[in-house]
């Protein structure tokens, strides 16, 4: 591939590989969702053949390819990401898109992580030293990340729109490294100077990025404060001074439920939350876990579930300002 080539990414792998290759890492789902109409992708995949009954995030993530013509190559999280992504990929390549497959070891082992994330490097043709220079590089990203987010719960200086944005696109880094770089140091230098807010309702968002719209706006507006977004936290790489292996054996997305409870309930209490929404989408096996979840955690859970990229449904909405109701002092 060409110096600066752009590569779709179905979820978060180890960028600093693609990176270290000279090639421009594009996050799918972000496209996706940010798209003018997403609805319309997913009923685009839907009318060239997928299944009603699949992801939604797949089906954008395939429509928007349609659209993308010169992303040649993808990357395929095989394992560790989500049930329909093996299938997609075959799809993909009956297409005659290069597929390059990730997988994220189950159970978690690092030595398997080591192998995959060598085959990754020669695939591209980077080699150890070169991949361990960007991410020397992207370290102060990743710890202005760490602050952002500390902003958010701490001081609530950072909304929670603005934590999850930041946060779910550092996957990427919005495909442009530098441009990222220097807007997060000018958003950081923004918000320093912002009074704190604390309010009594302090939410964590768990579960894969929600897929609704207008979710922020609707609990602000009932008074609540999100000061924990699981997922977007986990792309972001919350860990530092990790070596490569290390960082990825410890992002807990890819890996068994018991990997994720223990990093949440360190969450509710290094945070104060008093409360979680559960975020779980229509067809996805991370449904199983909600019960689990309920059982381990010690607070009060709400479960919602999305389908496709729309505003908040009445019933939702009501769920969402009874939940609220309950967790105020």
């Amino acid at each position: 591939m060409p110096s600066g080539a752009r590569v779709g990414l179905t979820t978060t792998i180890p960028v600093e590989v693609v990176l270290a290759a000279g090639l421009t890492p594009v996050d799918l789902n972000n496209i996706f969702i940010t798209a003018p109409d997403p609805w319309g992708l997913v009923s685009e995949a839907e009318a060239a053949g997928l299944p009603r009954t699949i992801c939604a995030w797949v089906k954008g993530i395939y429509a928007t390819l349609q659209r993308q013509p010169d992303i040649q190559a993808v990357i395929v999280a095989c394992q560790g990401d989500c049930s329909f992504t093996q299938a997609l990929g075959e799809i993909l390549e009956a297409e005659g898109r290069e597929v390059i497959h990730f997988k994220f070891p189950y159970p978690r082992s690092r030595k398997l992580l080591k192998q995959e994330i060598a085959a990754l490097m020669k695939h591209l043709g980077v080699t150890p030293e070169e991949v361990r220079r960007v991410q020397e590089d992207l370290a102060p990203i990743r710890r202005d990340l760490r602050e952002l987010d500390r902003l958010t719960w701490e001081t609530g200086q950072v909304s929670g729109r603005e934590n999850f944005w930041w946060l779910v696109s550092s996957s990427d880094f919005a495909s442009d490294v530098e441009a990222y770089r220097k807007k997060l140091t000018q958003f950081l230098e923004e918000v320093r100077i912002r009074p704190p807010v604390h309010r009594p309702v302090r939410l964590g968002f768990i579960g894969i990025p929600p897929i609704f719209t207008d979710l922020w706006d609707n609990l602000e507006e009932l008074g609540a404060q999100v000061v924990f977004h699981e997922m977007p936290r986990q792309f972001s790489m919350p860990y530092g001074d990790l070596d490569l292996v290390e960082q990825y054996y410890r992002y807990t997305y890819p890996y068994d439920i018991s990997v994720r409870l223990a990093d949440l309930a360190e969450a509710v209490t290094t945070r104060r939350l008093t409360g979680l929404v559960h975020y779980t989408q229509s067809f996805c096996f991370r449904q199983m876990f909600d019960q689990t979840i309920r059982e381990r955690l010690g607070v009060p859970v709400l479960t919602i579930e999305g389908d496709r990229p729309t505003p908040l449904d009445s019933r939702t909405r009501m769920r969402l300002e009874a939940f609220v109701d309950v967790l105020r002092p």
